[in-house]
């Protein structure tokens, strides 16, 4: 199993002795907006802040259907989300 130290000297870094995987990754923090679900007996919902990043962008969609009785919502980069939100639809076409 490879320590943190490990993985720490397998990332690129520049002459600064930076490392740009972890300074997109605190970026990539920063733009996200919250979301929450809540579940009860009989029901479930997701919910999710409207946030622009900034005045010339979109609102980007933060909770996705997935099937008939799933849905998911996420916090992150929307790029990143949607690819597993379709990947999980994939499987549950898989699973009928």
């Amino acid at each position: 199993m490879p320590t943190l130290t490990t993985r720490l000297h397998s990332l690129h870094h520049d002459y600064h002795d930076r490392f740009p995987q972890v300074e997109y990754a605190m970026e990539a923090v920063k733009q996200g907006s919250a979301t929450v679900g809540l579940k009860s007996k009989e029901y479930a919902v997701l919910a999710a802040f409207k946030r622009r990043p900034s005045e010339l962008a979109a609102y980007q969609k933060k909770v996705l259907p997935i099937d008939d009785h799933v849905g998911v919502s996420f916090a992150g980069l929307t790029a990143d989300a949607k690819s597993l939100a379709r990947w999980m639809r994939t499987e549950c076409l898989n699973q009928r």
